[in-house]
C-alpha cells in the first residue's frame, strides 16, 4: 500500500504531460455560428469546388389527354385552330384590320357587330370599343391615326343608324363622327395617305356629292389641302363598290380596287375622274383589300379565296405571271395589311357565306408572297 501511495504522483504528473502534448497539436473552432455544408468527394486540396446534385423537383402531375379511337388525341376546342399561322379564330366577319407597332398586335373590327378587338396570338382578344353600325353594311375600314405614337386614335369607316362615316376613336371614349354624309353601301374602304397626315376614303355609287369617289381628308374630316376643289374632299370619282384602297408611300402612288356589273377592277388613282383601270378581272373573283410590298400590289380576292400578286412596272403596267397564291387556304379574304415588321395580316369573312368553318373567321398572320406568284408561307 505504501508503494502505490508512493507511485501515484508519479502517475499524475505522467498524465498531464501527455495531455499538454496532445493540446500543442489540435485546432479548436472559433465561438461563434458555422454554416455547415455536406462535404463533396473532390472537395479542398484533392479537386475543385464540390459538385452537389441540384434538387430537382417532380413536375405537377396532369392528365394525359383522352385519346380517340385509334390513338389520336381529341381535336382542338372550338376556338383553337390548329394552324400556327391564326391570330385569332372565331371572329365575326372581318371588317378591317389595322395592325399596330412593332407588328404582333393588331386592332380588328368585325363588320356586323362594330366590335373593336386587340389581338395577339396566345392571348384572348380584348374589346376596346363598339361601333354604332348598320349590320347591313358594317365596318369596312380601319386604321391607327397618322400621329398615333403621339395621339393613340383610330379612324373606321362604317355604315352606321345614320349612313355612311367616318369616326374617330380615342383611348377610353365613345366614338366620334369626323365625316358624316357618305352613302350607306357595303362597298368601301379607308388609308393613310402617302403625305403621312391625311386619311383616304373610297366610297361606293349612291346618292350625294360623296358617293362613288376617293375622298382625303385630314383628320378632322376636312378637304385635305392639294385637293382638285379646295373646298371639296373629292379627290378623285368613278367608284361602284370598292374593297380596298392602298398606298405605296415611296413611290407615292394610290390603288384602289373596285367591283363592277362587268369586271373586278384595280385602279391608280389619279385627281380628277378615273381613267381606264390598270388590270381587270373579267372572272369576278370579288376583289377586297388590298396592300403594297416592295415592288409588289397584294390584292385580296373573297370569292376566289386567294390573294393576287402583281407587280406593277415603270410604264404603269404590270411585269412577271401575275397570279393568285392562298387558293382556298383560308377561304374567303377580306382584308389584306402589311405589318411594321414585314408580315402580312388576313382578315377573313367566310361566316358572310354559305359554309363557313368551325373556327371562322379568323385572323391570319403571314410570310408575304414572293414575285411571280409563289408564296413564302
Amino acid at each position: 500500500m505504501v508503494g502505490v501511495t508512493a507511485r501515484l504522483p508519479l502517475l499524475v504528473a505522467a498524465l498531464l504531460a501527455s495531455l499538454v502534448l496532445v493540446s500543442g497539436c489540435a485546432t479548436f473552432p472559433d465561438q461563434g455560428a458555422r454554416e455547415w455544408r455536406p462535404k463533396a468527394e473532390g472537395e479542398g486540396e484533392l479537386g475543385g469546388p464540390p459538385a452537389l446534385a441540384p434538387t430537382v423537383e417532380p413536375p405537377p402531375s396532369t392528365p394525359a389527354p383522352q385519346q380517340q379511337p385509334g390513338g389520336q388525341p381529341p381535336p382542338p376546342g372550338p376556338c383553337e385552330d390548329p394552324d400556327p399561322q391564326v391570330v385569332a379564330a372565331c371572329l365575326g366577319p372581318v371588317g378591317a384590320v389595322a395592325v399596330l407597332p412593332p407588328g404582333d398586335e393588331a386592332l380588328v373590327a368585325e363588320r356586323r357587330t362594330g366590335r373593336v378587338l386587340q389581338v395577339r396570338r396566345g392571348a384572348e382578344p380584348v374589346q376596346v370599343a363598339t361601333v354604332p353600325v348598320d349590320p347591313a353594311t358594317g365596318v369596312t375600314g380601319l386604321v391607327l391615326s397618322p400621329g398615333y405614337a403621339e395621339d393613340q386614335l383610330v379612324y373606321v369607316l362604317a355604315g352606321t343608324p345614320e349612313g355612311g362615316q367616318v369616326l374617330r376613336i380615342a383611348p377610353g371614349e365613345p366614338p366620334k363622327p369626323v365625316l358624316t354624309g357618305l352613302p350607306n353601301t357595303v362597298g368601301g374602304a379607308l388609308a393613310v395617305d402617302a403625305d403621312g397626315s391625311s386619311l383616304l376614303v373610297a366610297t361606293g355609287a349612291g346618292e350625294g356629292p360623296l358617293a362613288g369617289a376617293v375622298l382625303r381628308i385630314d383628320t378632322l374630316g376636312r378637304p385635305a389641302a392639294g385637293n382638285p376643289d379646295p373646298a371639296s374632299p373629292v379627290l378623285a370619282r368613278g367608284l361602284t363598290d370598292p374593297g380596298g384602297i392602298c398606298v405605296d408611300p415611296a413611290a407615292r402612288t394610290t390603288w384602289v380596287t373596285d367591283r363592277t356589273p362587268s369586271r373586278d377592277v384595280l385602279h391608280r388613282v389619279s385627281p380628277g375622274q378615273l381613267g381606264a383601270p390598270a388590270w381587270t378581272w373579267p372572272e369576278r373573283p370579288g376583289v377586297a383589300g388590298c396592300t403594297v410590298l416592295p415592288g409588289t400590289v397584294v390584292v385580296a380576292q373573297r370569292t376566289a379565296g386567294a390573294l393576287f400578286v402583281l407587280a406593277p412596272g415603270r410604264d404603269g403596267g404590270f411585269t412577271g405571271d401575275p397570279k393568285p397564291v392562298l387558293e382556298g387556304t383560308y377561304g374567303s379574304i377580306g382584308s389584306v395589311i402589311l405589318a411594321p415588321d414585314g408580315l402580312l395580316w388576313l382578315g377573313t369573312v367566310n361566316r358572310d357565306g354559305t359554309a363557313p368553318g368551325r373556327t371562322d373567321d379568323r385572323v391570319i398572320r403571314i410570310q408575304p408572297p414572293t414575285g411571280g406568284g409563289e408564296s413564302a408561307i
